[in-house]
C-alpha cells in the first residue's frame, strides 16, 4: 500500500518568522502545506509571498477564536472578545464555549475566508483552527463542516472517529456527514512531533510508523516550524521549540529517510 503524507506547517501569519520559517521548511524540507491566521496583521502580505516563492505549498485557513484580534469589528462579535476587544485565550474560551453565540462564530469565520480570499484571489484548500477549537463542542465543529462543504473543501480531523472523548462530536450523526463528504480529510491525524519531542529520533519514528501502517494510506503530521522572532517570543508560549522543528523538517536524514521508505509528500489538495 502506497503511503501519502501531507506534512502541514500550522499558525502562518502570526509573525513575519512564522511565515518565514515555514516557506524555508517547505522548500528545503518536508513541509507540503500550512494553513494561515488572516486575523493577524501581516499575514495577507505573507500570504502572497507564498504563492509567489512556494508555488507548490498548500494554502488552507487556520480558523482562529483563541488568539489576537477579530478580524470583525468588534461591535459585530462582542461576545467572542474580552473587555480588550480580543479572543478569550484557551483557558477562558473553554469556559465560555457551551453559550458562544454561533452566530458570531459564524459571521467570522467567513470574514477570516474572505480575508484569504481577497489576499491571493482564491479560496483555502482545506480548513483547520487553532487550538483545534473548531472541535471542542458539537456545534462548533458542524458549523465547521457547513463551512467546509460551503467551500468544497477538506478538512483536518485531529481524532479518531471511534475513540474521541468529545462528547458528541463522534454522533451517528456527525460520523454519517464525515462519510459521506466527497473531499474529507486523511485518515490518520499525528501531533505528536511537538514540544518535547522535536526531535530527530521521533521525527524519524513517526516516518516508520507511517510506513509500517498496514490499514491507512494517508496522513497527516501537524508541524509547527518557524524562524523565532520577537513577536513570536511576546504572542506565543510555544517558540523557541519552533526553530528546533524548523531545523528538523530540513535535516539530511529526515530527507534520506523519507526517500528509502518511499511515502509520498502531497499536501490537501490531493486528497
Amino acid at each position: 500500500m502506497s503511503k501519502r503524507l501531507i506534512v502541514n506547517a500550522d499558525d502562518y501569519g502570526h509573525t513575519r518568522g512564522v511565515s518565514q520559517g515555514i516557506r524555508q521548511a517547505h522548500l528545503h524540507g518536508l513541509v507540503t502545506s500550512t494553513t494561515a491566521m488572516m486575523n493577524y496583521p501581516g499575514a495577507d502580505e505573507d500570504l502572497r509571498e507564498a504563492v509567489h516563492a512556494c508555488p507548490r505549498l498548500g494554502l488552507g485557513l487556520h480558523l482562529v477564536l483563541t488568539s489576537g484580534c477579530p478580524v470583525l469589528p468588534i461591535t459585530k462579535v462582542p461576545d467572542l472578545v474580552n473587555p480588550e476587544g480580543k479572543f478569550y485565550k484557551y483557558d477562558p474560551f473553554v469556559e465560555r464555549m457551551l453559550a458562544l453565540d454561533l452566530t458570531q462564530v459564524n459571521l467570522e469565520w467567513h470574514a477570516q475566508v474572505e480575508a484569504f480570499k481577497n489576499a491571493i484571489g482564491r479560496l483555502p484548500d482545506h480548513l483547520d483552527s487553532h487550538h483545534h477549537s473548531s472541535y471542542f463542542t458539537p456545534a462548533l465543529f458542524e458549523l465547521m463542516l457547513d463551512l467546509a462543504d460551503e467551500l468544497n473543501v477538506p478538512i483536518r480531523l485531529p481524532f479518531n472517529m471511534e475513540e474521541t472523548a468529545l462528547a458528541g462530536i463522534n454522533s451517528p450523526k456527525t460520523g454519517s456527514r464525515l462519510a459521506s463528504r466527497r473531499n474529507g480529510y486523511a485518515q490518520v491525524f499525528l501531533d505528536n512531533f511537538y514540544d518535547e519531542s522535536v526531535t530527530l529520533e521521533s521525527l524519524t519514528s513517526i516516518l516508520q510508523q507511517i510506513a509500517d501502517d498496514d490499514l491507512h494510506d494517508s496522513f497527516e503530521l501537524m508541524t509547527h516550524p518557524a524562524v523565532v522572532d520577537d513577536d513570536l517570543m511576546r504572542t506565543s508560549i510555544y517558540n523557541e521549540k519552533r526553530a528546533e522543528e524548523l531545523k528538523l523538517l530540513c535535516h539530511e536524514t529526515t530527507l534520506s529517510t523519507l526517500k528509502a521508505l518511499e511515502i509520498e509528500l502531497i499536501n490537501f489538495s490531493k486528497l
